[in-house]
């Protein structure tokens, strides 16, 4: 098979470092998985490798091969595991442009010229600078795009043909309407309505039906369809395997066709390494946890750990395949999205997929030629459809990038891809600098005090301003200047440290603070910029600190939870380094977690003035060690008034709060509850072993003693209802969860006289949950507004409501329940996406049938009085202005 496809005539007038120790494995491991995660993918990619290929003009059959050698070749050579290429979607526009002005074997040239380049990148490690473009950028080009696909492919599906141009579409599509007629719009609305509505099918044969590919579904329904209702209608038509086309040099402008080469290198690419990148964040959703090497963790644990893709091969398997496809490929989220949810494990998905497509494309011609030509025009129209991704909108609108969005789009639908990227990287500029410009400087008057207040950025935009301002101080008055921002550079460094000179010559005094009134000294920095405080709730600044500032923010995402501590300029006086602001959390009565911010040039270890670092540390002990140093230092003068309050009064807390001891559920955090909130239970699946549970150990068949080897948890839950009198109980699981997903592989084989681990002695409790989940007499348990995403999450919800029943046989508790004095909760935590559930009332209690887990909002719960707890909710919090940190719940 040659480089380009068969034809019967020509349609004239369309930072990672790959390491040398791990090449590509031309014959990968392939796993059951992988075979049935081939064939879902193949089944979707066989209809829109043929609806690309005819939105671009090229010979049908050319879709095929590009979806084989994307497969294939991108598969073996590519730097993602999991993901899939085919035809490229963000390229329909340019390459439609290309056949049309060169025709369709000076485009093959073209698509070879682009791969080469591709793999030159990837030789010289420059792929991860792509990420760099601003995503409103990329995701204007896609939408650009995707706005192109659908209007032409409207007029296909209307009976008529596209025209030269995405403007001239649009003017033309009024006319188009006033003639609509025939079976071709009937089919491709069918086509439309059944891509849009399967995966929505609903009850158990909607869930049954939902296992095929909606775009496998769609044209296969259109074509019967057509079959009966209207036999006439245009149809594909793949020509003969025995004509070939090879790639014809292209003739032309040098500078046009350079322009073509670079536009279809830096496309593909960049949609390509995307894609990757979202493959990656869903392999890691899939598996409960964030992309990092495989860690032991019982938490973390998973079938396979997701790894993070290699760009660079990545970008030089795209470019292997571009020299050999003829149609633009990349890789795309549409075809890696369902090879991860379809279970793939490795790269073998994706190369059976591409050889499935190879053997179909040789065996399957007649079936295909049934195919109408309107089905596969409404396909395509609603990828583009779907290209303009609403959910980008509101995140770009929400981080004030919508101008580079708009921009980027209007450009790619008005002058073409390359020119509305060069647009929208113009308009980010300008967006940028005037941020940077954009600094609000005031001077007012308070208690005989000038102060000099500065919002945002300093910058040398912002000098003649800032001088302007500073000139306004009377001499010889004292001055406070308030400082609201991350950074000062050189210049503004300078102009601030001159005019406080000055003011000391004069007799006057200057004090430098942050937004929350704690002062600051400003110390330069090795660039010559100055780091300064953030804002409040970022941290609280050290009064004699040089050059505080927060290196990472409460609650947002760092490695383990730790900042480093790292030495700033020695201060006279004093032999210690290091200087820290912290970001504190309080904890509940059973944990506490402490992060620690530091403002820094280098990193150190913690260390006592005068004291000599440790080097012989271990690190885990060096990370103890610093946590608890952050601790005494920042933290307990905070909570010390609260604590020594709890420890004289004893603990009285209002719930009892049961869940699993995964290292990322951190249950103060997600219950904005404090010291005394909460009575914490944790286990390996936050399981509650029934009243009448065996002893470890036991053979079912066997009498039970008096004595049970599983009455840890029972005794917390009898000594948290009878003694502190809780008022409320809630079960909490967790996405992810890897005792949920132990039980789902089943206990590993051993011999009659090998004894169960004590992990599968401790999980035996979690089997119930397993047969409530095979159970027909069991409604499914599901999240308000979808089903749950896979197995794994299906059985964290059903294990939760399976340990409420459990918890209601408990003798004390279901006293307490026939009282009224009780409540359960039952709540589901989205790790990956930081969203708490809760399950419904009656389902809770045990009085209704509707499994459903309700997703909790943003907006402030109604008060008691009016409406009931549904499950933890955050206490009234009092707080010390004066100290933005220092607050307690009450």
């Amino acid at each position: 098979m040659s480089a380009c496809t068969p034809t019967r005539h020509d349609r004239a007038s369309r930072r990672t470092r790959p390491s040398p120790r791990r090449p590509p494995r031309l014959r990968p491991r392939v796993a059951g998985a992988d075979v049935s995660a081939s064939i879902t993918v193949f089944l979707i990619a066989v209809p829109m490798a043929l609806g690309l290929s005819l939105a671009v003009g090229a010979p049908l059959e050319a879709g095929l091969v590009a979806a084989a050698v994307g497969g294939i070749v991108a598969g073996l050579f590519g730097g993602a595991p999991l993901q899939v290429s085919g035809p490229s979607a963000g390229l329909t526009v340019v390459t439609a442009e290309l056949i049309q002005i060169y025709g369709w074997r000076t485009t093959c040239a073209i698509t070879i010229g682009a791969g080469l380049l591709q793999i030159l990148l990837g030789t010289l490690r420059v792929a991860r600078n792509a990420l760099a473009v601003s995503p409103a950028i990329v995701h204007g080009t896609l939408a650009g795009i995707g706005v192109a696909i659908a209007l032409a492919q409207l007029h296909i599906m209307l009976g008529g043909s596209p025209q030269s141009s995405v403007v001239a579409n649009a003017l033309a599509l009024p006319g188009q309407l006033a003639v609509i007629g025939g079976a071709a719009p009937l089919i491709g609305a069918l086509t439309v309505a059944v891509v849009l509505l399967w995966p929505r099918l609903p009850g158990r044969a909607g869930r049954t039906a939902r296992r095929i590919p909606a775009a496998l579904a769609s044209v296969v329904i259109a074509t019967a369809v057509a079959a009966v209702a209207a036999p006439g209608l245009a149809r594909v038509d793949l020509p003969s395997w025995r004509s070939h086309a090879f790639p014809e040099l292209p003739h032309g402008p040098v500078l046009a066709l350079a322009t073509a080469v670079f536009t279809v290198m830096l496309v593909a690419g960049l949609e390509s390494l995307l894609a990757a990148v979202a493959v990656d964040r869903l392999a890691a959703d899939r598996a409960g946890e964030p992309v990092k090497p495989p860690s032991p963790a019982i938490g973390s644990a998973t079938a396979v750990p997701p790894q993070r893709s290699d760009l660079d091969r990545e970008l030089h398997g795209q470019g292997v395949a571009n020299t050999l496809s003829g149609l633009p490929v990349a890789g795309g989220v549409v075809r890696g999205s369902a090879n991860v949810r379809a279970g793939a494990t490795g790269r073998a998905s994706s190369v059976l997929h591409g050889i499935w497509v190879l053997l179909a494309a040789a065996l399957l011609v007649t079936v295909f030629e049934w195919i109408p030509l309107a089905a596969l025009a409404a396909l395509v129209m609603v990828v583009g459809v779907q290209m303009v991704s609403f959910a980008h909108i509101r995140n770009i609108h929400r981080h004030r990038e919508f101008p580079v969005y708009a921009a980027t789009v209007a450009g790619v639908i008005g002058f073409g891809a390359l020119t509305g990227v060069a647009l929208g990287v113009a308009v980010a500029v300008v967006v940028s600098l005037r941020r940077l410009g954009r600094t609000k400087i005031t001077v007012s008057e308070q208690d005989g005090r000038h102060v000099v207040t500065v919002r945002g950025q300093l910058t040398f935009l912002s000098v003649p301003r800032l001088t302007r301002a500073l000139g306004q101080v009377p001499p010889g008055a004292d001055a406070t200047v308030e400082l609201d921002g991350s950074f000062m550079d050189h210049a503004a460094y300078e102009a601030i440290q001159t005019w406080r000179g000055a003011r000391i010559a004069q007799g006057g005094s200057v004090a430098f603070t942050g937004r929350s009134g704690d002062s600051i000294v400003l110390a330069g920095r090795s660039d010559g910029g100055v780091d300064l405080p953030g804002r409040p709730g970022d941290a609280t600044s050290a009064p004699t600190a040089a050059a505080p500032h927060s290196c990472c923010r409460p609650w947002t995402p760092w490695r383990n939870h730790h900042c480093h501590d790292r030495p700033t300029e020695p201060t006279h006086g004093t032999n210690t380094t290091t200087s820290t602001t912290t970001s504190t959390s309080t904890s509940t009565s059973t944990s506490t977690s402490t992060s620690t911010s530091t403002s820094s040039l280098t990193e150190a270890v913690i260390a006592t003035p005068g004291s000599a670092p440790d080097t012989t540390r271990p690190e885990g002990t060096h990370r103890l060690r610093s946590g608890l140093s952050s601790f005494q230092r920042n933290t307990a003068p905070l909570v010390r008034d609260e604590l020594a309050r709890l420890a004289s009064e004893g603990q009285s807390p209002s719930q009892l709060f049961i869940t699993c001891a995964d290292s990322r559920l951190v249950t103060s955090m997600i219950t904005a509850s404090g010291p005394g909130d909460l009575f914490t239970v944790r286990n390996v699946g936050n399981l509650v072993p029934p009243p009448d549970a065996l002893p470890t150990g036991t053979p079912p068949t066997h009498t039970a003693p008096a004595t049970s080897g599983d009455d840890s948890v029972a005794a917390a839950i009898e000594y948290a209802v009878e003694v502190l009198r809780v008022e409320s109980i809630t079960v909490c699981g967790h996405s992810g969860c890897g005792a949920m997903q132990a039980l789902l592989r089943g206990e590993p084989e051993t011999g009659p006289d090998t004894p169960r681990t004590p992990l599968w002695r401790w999980l035996r409790h979690g089997l119930p949950s397993l047969e409530r989940m095979a159970s027909r007499r069991h409604s499914r348990s599901r999240i308000s507004g979808r089903p749950a995403a896979d197995e794994v999450e299906q059985l964290c919800l059903t294990n939760v409501v399976q340990q409420l029943e459990h918890l209601r046989a408990h003798e004390a508790v279901a006293r307490r329940l026939a009282e009224g004095t009780l409540q359960l909760h039952g709540m589901y935590f989205h790790v990956g996406e930081a969203q708490a559930y809760l399950l419904t009332e009656g389902a809770g209690s045990g009085t209704g049938h509707d499994e459903v887990f309700d997703r909790v909002g943003t907006e402030e719960p109604e008060p008691a009085t009016t409406r009931p707890a549904t499950g933890p909710t955050a206490q009234p919090a009092t707080c010390d202005t004066a100290r933005p940190a220092t607050c307690t719940t009450a």
